[in-house]
């Protein structure tokens, strides 16, 4: 009787193993296995590089489970037979069918779900020498498994994930409110392009380059941006932009007379396709604030400014020159191309937080 014991133990000890390793290594997130390679452990570089191909690992784990399940079934039932009367033995195996679906399998895979990465960092590298040792069974079967396993690998992550967890990590208290709602605006900058964050060409600040600074004065005192175009006869034929202290600088020197297009400066031109994302790249290489965006046939379209893009991250930016009111209208447009734009409602922010 202590044989048929000792065999059970055996039996459910090996396939509770096999089943919360092989639940541990499936439940924990890829990306949290990459961070805990980052730390160079052993048993956390060892999981890495199971996680990295986890085929092999899953089935040599398989493989050893159905070993224990069906051979220790087998071993079991011979001893059983031989020492037990048929009453005793259709007892003795509903009892140990009991055994093997609870302790040999739910509570294991319970206990490898719910402390998955203890478990997994403990299992990794033994799981990497046994899976050694059945290479060529495993090699075997995955030339079987092929046509049904083969297929495009899946990202680790996706975009709509990453938002998710920021919903569910702001809810949960995990990152404050403008931490979330940033992360998702940082996903707006490849949803807007120049077009949707310019400033349209009626309302842009020009001056034609021929003019002296004398004769442009009013209209360079009265202008509220640091940056103006200059122009030749239309504003499609834009040259460059001037900035407005330069000009105020030469006025106060005595160089009246001077000409606009004498200090100019070369201007970015973009088309009003190009995605937020690429403008910021743009304006970083370039080391400029504005870039003048042209239509689909050439023409000047608009402006789009430094402080255009830097808005879709951190929303309206203030400062002293800028009026009220034209704020308040240019604030109100903005924050409606955001929401309406591709991408999650930040409003979703602010009615969960009005609930807390």
């Amino acid at each position: 009787m202590l044989e048929i014991v000792f065999v059970v133990l055996i039996v459910l000890i090996g396939s509770a193993l096999c089943a919360a390793t092989e639940t541990a290594l499936l439940s924990i997130p890829r990306i949290r296995v990459r961070q805990l390679a980052q730390s160079k452990k052993t048993a956390a570089l060892a999981l890495f590089a199971i996680r990295q191909k986890i085929n092999r690992p899953i089935a040599t784990i398989v493989i050893l489970n159905n070993i224990f399940n069906i051979v220790g079934s087998i071993v079991i039932g011979s001893l059983a037979a031989s020492k037990l009367n048929d009453t005793w033995l259709g007892i003795f195996t509903a009892v140990l069918t009991f055994l093997i679906i609870v302790f040999g399998e739910i509570v294991p895979k319970t206990l490898g779900e719910k402390f998955s990465e203890s478990i997994a960092l403990v299992v990794a590298i033994p799981v990497q020498f046994i899976t050694v040792i059945f290479i060529p069974l495993v090699w075997l079967l995955e030339r079987v498994t092929l046509p049904f396993t083969k297929g495009k690998k899946l990202p680790t992550t996706n975009e709509a994930e990453i938002r998710l967890l920021t919903n569910i990590g702001f809810q949960e208290g995990v990152i404050e409110n403008d931490e979330a709602e940033m992360i998702q605006r940082v996903f707006q900058l490849n949803d807007l392009t120049a077009a949707d964050l310019m400033t349209p060409r009626v309302t842009i600040t020009y001056l034609k380059g021929e003019l002296t600074l004398a004769e442009a004065k009013k209209e360079i005192i009265a202008s509220q941006h640091s940056r103006i175009l200059v122009i030749e006869e239309t504003i499609d034929r834009t040259i460059g932009l001037v900035l407005k202290s330069e000009l105020l600088e030469a006025t106060l020197e005595g160089k009246s007379d001077s000409k606009i297009k004498e200090l100019v400066r070369p201007v970015q031109f973009v088309p009003q396709t190009v995605k937020a994302d690429k403008l910021l790249k743009t304006f970083q290489q370039t080391r400029e604030h504005l870039a003048v965006v042209l239509d689909e046939y050439g023409g000047v379209s608009g402006v789009v400014t430094l402080e255009d893009v830097l808005e879709v991250l951190t929303g309206e930016i203030v400062d002293e020159t800028d009026r009220i009111i034209d704020l308040q209208a240019i604030a109100r447009q903005k924050r409606k191309r955001l929401l309406e734009s591709r991408g999650i409602d930040l409003n979703l922010f602010k009615q969960t937080k009005k609930k807390d």
